[in-house]
């Protein structure tokens, strides 16, 4: 009985210290959690819109998903191009090449949610597609995905495109995140095919790579290829000495990427191929940012067997030693090398080694022995402590950004008005054109008041507001217009994006949703019981009580049918 039960605790060990972790795996998994703090964000439904929304995360991580504590920068760059017209957004921009000069592509191999989630799928034992010829070809789809949806079509039609039609991180994390949660059941019904699309996409995605190493990584990611671009110039890697490199190809047949060398566009810079290197032609980049320069040359420079026996027969008898060795093990590599002649230079060695390694005098035993430095000794016991301060370091950041997030970081308390309610009263700055100035509750005059919400990045509300203007213009005597756009933006982005769509001349009134309410500051749109979807439309009646309350985008029949509605009540 003992035996056995001590069988099942060496077997329970042998599993638990063939399955450990890898470093970079634990990176991946806390970097994902660090993306997605606000973990009460699930319970909650509730996407969190706090000061630190306002920045980027390095990887694809959606802005909607319930958790994040952050911006996508990919999501990001496609709303700052849409919405700015001829204007370069350099803040965006600034942000992604910053990352790019300090990262590279080492931002898929460590930091990435949607990389961590792909190399997991591929983690079930099924038969894998293996890269060739075909997949290298593909994986420049990328860059034509880009180019296309993320720069020219986003300038063109003012929509994210990328995000819309592709981005499986938002149909995840933004989508089913919220959709997932019940308390926005009232989402279904805004679904359209687009999502039905989307979701398809999703599934085909999450299948192929179950089959192929970082399916969409590979072949779809545009934020992979603008890192891409930076690899070559990052300050952290992988890098090759040429010198030391003999070409045996044993990096390449070992990267699951499509690389054609160590550090190229395609390479995520995981490291996985510096144990695999022969000559340890490869090793990190970047070290001497993080290490005194001398410990570097020191750790490189470590006394070996020829530097310390450097006169007489022995040192001639040691070099040929470790010629052989050296020679040996190249050949198994593949490097072709006349085999007779080194078993040939083997028996000299072995018949000449009993002579000289008897005698005391030589030293040969003390030096054949493994030689460390108290130099040597010093800067691995320092690299030891650096690297547990880094884990404490960051250790105490994942914790102290979990509590602020899930405890301390509190949702404003607003007042939450319903249909029946009066309508909160409001005064709010409106944007050049034909109404520009103020408008207030008390404008309305006894007349029925529409109020749309809509953003620059929200492709339905662009498509409806031509509607609500018409809608204005039909009913010019009873009915009042306000389009309050998303809080948040520049005063003069959202003009500008008027402009751009000209809409400058409508009869509608444009609102920046920035009122200050009694009960605090608070925009309407989270007032009147927005719940992180645009468009969202409000009818309150001529008495200044709200009619209804519709999210997501309505027809001009409907919309007509609750404003005819609110005039006869």
């Amino acid at each position: 009985m003992k035996t056995k039960l001590k069988n099942f605790f060496i077997k329970t060990k042998d599993w638990f210290v063939r399955h450990k972790p890898t470093k970079r795996r634990i990176i991946q998994v806390y970097a994902a959690l660090l993306c997605n703090a606000n973990l009460k964000g699930f319970v909650s439904g509730k996407i969190y819109g706090g000061g630190t929304k306002y920045a980027c995360t390095p990887g694809l991580n959606c802005y909607s998903c319930p958790g994040a504590a952050a911006a996508c920068p990919l999501g990001a760059l496609q709303n700052a191009l849409a919405s700015s017209g001829t204007t370069t957004p350099y803040y965006i921009l600034g942000i992604i090449a910053l990352f790019g000069l300090i990262l590279g592509r080492t931002i898929c191999g460590f930091l990435c949610p949607v990389g961590l989630g792909q190399e997991l799928l591929y983690k079930i034992k099924t038969p894998k597609i293996k890269k060739n010829r075909v997949s290298r070809v593909f994986t420049y789809l990328k860059y034509v995905l880009l180019v296309a949806l993320v720069i020219i079509i986003p300038i063109m039609l003012q929509s994210p495109t990328f995000c819309k039609y592709i981005c499986p991180a938002g149909t995840f994390g933004g989508g089913i995140g919220l959709l997932s949660n019940p308390q926005n059941a009232d989402f279904f019904a805004m679904l359209s095919g687009l999502f039905t699309w989307k979701f398809a996409l999703l599934v085909a995605i999450i299948v192929l790579s179950i089959f192929c190493f970082r399916f969409f990584c590979r072949f779809l990611c545009p934020l992979g290829a603008i890192y891409g671009f930076f690899n070559k110039f990052a300050l952290l890697g992988v890098k090759l000495d040429k010198q030391k490199c003999i070409d045996c190809g044993l990096c390449v047949d070992h990267c699951k990427m499509d690389i054609k060398h160590v550090g190229d566009h395609e390479c995520i810079n995981c490291g996985e191929c510096i144990s695999v290197c022969p000559t340890q032609a490869i090793s990190w980049k970047g070290s001497k940012i993080f290490l005194h320069s001398n410990a570097i040359e020191n750790e490189e420079a470590q006394p070996t067997l020829n530097s310390i026996l450097e006169n007489g027969t022995t040192a001639q008898l040691a070099a040929e030693e470790v010629e052989v060795t050296s020679v040996n093990s190249i050949t198994a590599m593949a490097v072709s090398t006349n085999s007779t002649e080194i078993k040939a230079e083997t028996a000299d060695v072995a018949e000449a080694a009993p002579h000289e390694s008897n005698t005391p005098e030589n030293g040969l035993n003390q030096a054949s022995e493994p030689i460390e430095s108290k130099a040597m000794t010093k800067i691995k016991k320092r690299n030891k402590w650096l690297e547990i301060a880094a884990w404490a370091l960051a250790s105490v950041i994942l914790i102290f950004a979990l509590v602020y997030y899930n405890f301390l970081a509190k949702e404003q308390d607003i007042f939450v008005y319903n249909v029946g309610d009066p309508c909160p009263k409001f005064t709010v700055l409106t944007y050049e054109g034909e109404n520009a100035g103020e408008f207030s509750t008390t404008d309305a005059n006894g007349k029925v008041m529409v109020l749309n919400f809509w953003a620059t990045w929200c492709t339905p509300c662009k498509e409806e507001l031509p509607e609500f203007n018409e809608l204005q213009e039909n009913y010019s005597d009873d009915v009042v217009v306000v389009a309050f756009h998303q809080i948040g933006y520049e005063y003069t982005e959202v003009q500008d994006a008027i402009n751009s769509y000209g809409w400058g001349d409508y009869s509608l009134i444009f609102a920046q949703d920035d009122n200050v309410l009694a009960q605090g500051t608070a925009p309407l749109f989270q007032s009147l019981g927005g719940k992180s979807v645009w468009p969202m439309t409000v009818v309150v009646d001529r008495d200044g009580r709200i009619s209804s309350v519709r999210q997501g985008k309505i027809s001009y029949s409907d919309l007509e049918k609750e404003v005819l509605s609110a005039l006869n009540n």
